[in-house]
This record gives C-alpha cells, sequence and structure tokens, in this order.
C-alpha cells in the first residue's frame, strides 16, 4: 500500500500558498534566497527574479574576519554571497541547506589560507561537492573561483586546473578580479522555472 507521509503533498503546498498569500496580502514581499521575491502591486501577484550573481563562500572558521571583508566587498559590486553564518537559520537541517545553496550559486568561492588549506571537515566537504557541481556545467564555463587570503598552498587538484585570485598585497584589486569571474558566471545563468 503506498501512503504519504503525514504533511506532504497538497495539503502542505496548500498551507505554504496560504501563509506566502497572507505575508503579500499585508504588503510584504515574500523573498525565495537566490531566486527572487513574491510582490503585490495594484492587486496582481508579481514575481521578481534575483539579478544579482549568487555566490557560496567556503572558508574554514578561523578566517571569517576576512571572508566577512570579501563578502561586503562582493555585495557592494552588486553580488550576493552566501555565508553559513548569515544564511543559515536555528533549526534548519544545514548539511541539506549548505548543498542546495552551493548548487543554487552562480559561482562558488573557494577561501584559502595557511588554516583551510589543509584543514579537513566541512570546508573540504563544500569544495568537494562544488567539484562535482562544476563537472555537470560546460567545461569552459566559471563555477569554482579559488581565492588566497595571504601566501599559501592551493591544493594540487585546484591549482593545475584552476586559475586562483590572490586577495594580497592589493586587497581591493583582488576583489575586483573575483567579482569578475563572479559576474561571468552568472551571465550564463538560466532563468529559474517557476511551478505551475
Amino acid at each position: 500500500m503506498n501512503r504519504r507521509p503525514p504533511g506532504n503533498g497538497r495539503g502542505a503546498h496548500r498551507k505554504a500558498l496560504s501563509i506566502v498569500q497572507q505575508a503579500l496580502e499585508q504588503g510584504h514581499p515574500v523573498e525565495i534566497d537566490g531566486l527572487g521575491s513574491f510582490r503585490r502591486e495594484a492587486g496582481r501577484y508579481e514575481f521578481v527574479p534575483e539579478s544579482r550573481p549568487q555566490v557560496f563562500v567556503a572558508y574554514a572558521v578561523e578566517d571569517l574576519a576576512p571572508v566577512r571583508r570579501l563578502c561586503e566587498g562582493l555585495a557592494k559590486a552588486g553580488c550576493h554571497p552566501w555565508l553559513d553564518k548569515d544564511k543559515l537559520l536555528p533549526g534548519q537541517n544545514w548539511p541539506r541547506a549548505i548543498e542546495r545553496a552551493i548548487e543554487c550559486a552562480d559561482a562558488f568561492v573557494a577561501c584559502f589560507s595557511t588554516q583551510s588549506a589543509g584543514k579537513t571537515g566541512q570546508f573540504q566537504s563544500e569544495l568537494k561537492h562544488a567539484l562535482e557541481c562544476a563537472r555537470r556545467r560546460p567545461m569552459d564555463q566559471v563555477f569554482v573561483v579559488p581565492v588566497r587570503l595571504e601566501p599559501c598552498e592551493v591544493p594540487t587538484l585546484l591549482a593545475r586546473e584552476l586559475q586562483y585570485a590572490d586577495l594580497f598585497p592589493d586587497w581591493e584589486r583582488g576583489v575586483r578580479r573575483v567579482v569578475r569571474s563572479v559576474r561571468r558566471a552568472a551571465s550564463r545563468r538560466q532563468p529559474p522555472k517557476l511551478l505551475r
């Protein structure tokens, strides 16, 4: 016997749509992170797709301060950085949320330092998932953008195939180079398909 688990299916979709509709009726836009937002104007509902390049930023926790500075530079240049410390919500299934954010990103910026280059754990897991996503894209399309926060080694696998950007000794120049790569990646974006 095929039974749907409780909470799945049409009932859950209706409840989600009802919540979205209530927010829109009250004049609040409803943002779907990385995709765009729904708005109500002149009695009509409108979906406005996200136009800013979506950037997943991977890093080692020890590098949070310079990574936040990089995210500020990306945001000032019109990009939309995804940083786990800012985007993950309490109670959220964070491994799945991170995988989805990587898959939806226009570019994956991997931040290397003396701390992260040889570190095991979440940073390496995110990098491996990004490389899998990159393999599903056209070969000439930019996706993984290695960035060195300081003089350090970039893993041989990446350094052999991908050009990396240095944020030293000239931070602003380095950020501009990263932004150019991110914009190039976003220029190949396919518009999201809406479910009907």
